[in-house]
């Protein structure tokens, strides 16, 4: 039976994903207690609701259900290898056939006029976590906002994570995320699943929370190798940001610019460089979420270079723009761009990730979109320990890439469409059923206009959330129609 299981540390947290593409036959017994837990689970998603109903009361008759056929005219296929001017002909949520003059029924078929525009994979968002209980609040972009706003934006999938509470079964925690997630989504999407505990032991997520030490991420890594899966580390040094913390605090700095004072660049990369190294002793392959610095970055592409198996993910809020908003004077604006790892306060971070995702040092984008409203965000004012850590990203992912990737010159349409869906499609083992135009895979595509301009704002965004940390930007490139599951789903603004 073909699955993969992940181990991530968040950060140096225990994650335990499996994206299982069949019923899982009895687990072997092994050091990891938990996997008896996690026999005949089922954990890897593709679910499929109405996308104009998210009580989806009746899914059996919910439009995506039915029957659709499609015919995509006189637009540029693109794919990460290739780009060929053709027609795509989509029946019943797939791709069944690709080429010039194609023979199709004379009735019941919609035709979308692609003239001048491409022909994409829709985009996988890799790292998302829609209304997420976390740091005393919970995010407001839920299930269905947040998938909504990703189909806007032109992405077709998401991953979002399960994070049990300490010691707490894991498939109650799963049939928890299920019960939430099913009745709201608007595409497909897949789970990973936090394991915050080991046998007798507890892990924490940030200091006092889930963190782990070298010695459980090394049994962790070699757990992983065993069974074939790839290690993913949220990459900061817990310890270090504890004391740096205590240290502001006591100086009196207490607004969002502490937050990226205790969390500097050197704290990411001494965390990212001993992943790399534990994972390496131990010949696991290593994914970093969310690379926010120069630091950290350069490990992981001395890594690559190095010959190691070695994935770095930035994502939207990185690339797009930067951690001077921290020092900004009015507290609400600042503490909108807090998250972890933090935005970096060099102005040239930015594009200096792009550089190395367009040249292949780091190797797909995500979002960490965990979005919490001014008024939560006040939860902090007095300490910026306590601000939700959290920003957008679902919706603008996609113009966000193509302005700064693209458009500035820096990567081409195939590397666009590699970074927005076809190695995380590899990676996460649902390629090519997703991630690619081909015949029989997924009718999840999206047709972009890579001419048309939008201005990104909080005051015409789908998501939930009361600001926009890319508000004012000017993106080349929009997201004209959606198609998931062979179904048109979000066309022109509706």
């Amino acid at each position: 039976f073909p699955f993969e299981r992940h181990i991530e540390c968040y950060p140096w947290s225990l994650i335990l994903e499996l994206c299982l593409q069949t019923s899982l036959a009895p687990l072997r017994t092994s050091c990891l207690s938990v996997w008896d837990v996690l026999r005949n689970a089922w954990l890897h998603l593709k679910v499929r609701v109405n996308v104009q109903s998210p009580q989806n009361e009746h899914p059996a008759v919910s439009k995506m259900d039915v029957p659709t056929r499609i015919l995509i005219k006189g637009g540029k296929v693109v794919n990460e290898d290739d780009s060929f001017m053709s027609d795509v002909y989509i029946e019943n949520g797939k791709i069944v056939d690709i080429g010039c003059d194609l023979k199709v029924p004379k009735a019941g078929v919609r035709v979308v006029d692609a003239t001048n525009m491409l022909v994409m994979p829709g985009g996988i968002d890799t790292h998302t976590h829609m209304e997420l209980a976390f740091m005393g609040t919970q995010a407001v972009d839920d299930f269905y906002i947040g998938t909504k706003a990703a189909l806007a934006g032109g992405t077709t999938m998401i991953l979002d994570f399960v994070i049990p509470q300490k010691g707490t079964s894991l498939l109650q925690a799963y049939d928890r995320w299920r019960a939430t997630a099913d009745p709201k989504v608007c595409c497909d999407y897949s789970l990973h699943v936090a394991v915050t505990w080991w046998g007798e032991q507890m892990f924490m997520a940030y200091k006092d929370m889930f963190m782990l030490g070298d010695q459980e991420l090394y049994s962790a890594f070699s757990q992983c190798k065993e069974v074939g899966g790839i290690a993913q580390v949220h990459a900061e040094n817990g310890d270090l940001i504890a004391e740096g913390a205590k240290k502001m605090l006591a100086l009196g700095i207490t607004g969002p610019e502490g937050h990226e004072m205790c969390r500097p660049e050197a704290v990411e990369a001494e965390a990212t460089h001993r992943a790399v190294t534990i994972a390496h002793a131990v010949n696991c392959p290593l994914y970093v979420v969310h690379v926010m610095s120069k630091s950290a970055a350069n490990v992981v592409a001395d890594a690559r270079r190095g010959g190691r198996v070695v994935f770095g993910e930035p994502i939207a809020a990185g690339l797009g723009t930067d951690g001077t908003h921290c020092w900004h004077k009015d507290w609400a604006h600042a503490a909108r761009f807090v998250m972890g790892p933090p935005l970096r306060p060099d102005p040239s971070t930015p594009g200096y990730l792009m550089d190395l995702l367009a040249n292949d040092d780091l190797s797909l984008t995500g979002t960490d979109n965990c979005t919490f409203s001014v008024c939560q965000k006040a939860l902090g004012k007095d300490d910026f320990t306590k601000i939700p850590n959290g920003v957008n990203g679902v919706e603008d992912r996609m113009s966000v890439i193509w302005e700064k990737g693209v458009h500035s010159g820096k990567m081409d349409e195939n590397r666009f469409v590699t970074v927005t869906s076809s190695n995380a499609a590899k990676i996460f083992n649902f390629y090519p059923q997703k991630g690619r135009i081909a015949k029989g895979s997924d009718a999840d595509v999206v047709v972009w206009d890579p001419t048309s301009t939008r201005t990104i704002s909080a005051s015409t965004h789908h998501q939930a959330v009361d600001y926009n940390i890319f508000e004012g930007m000017v993106c080349h490139g929009v997201a004209v129609v959606t198609i998931s599951r062979g179904v048109v789903v979000y066309e022109r603004g509706s």
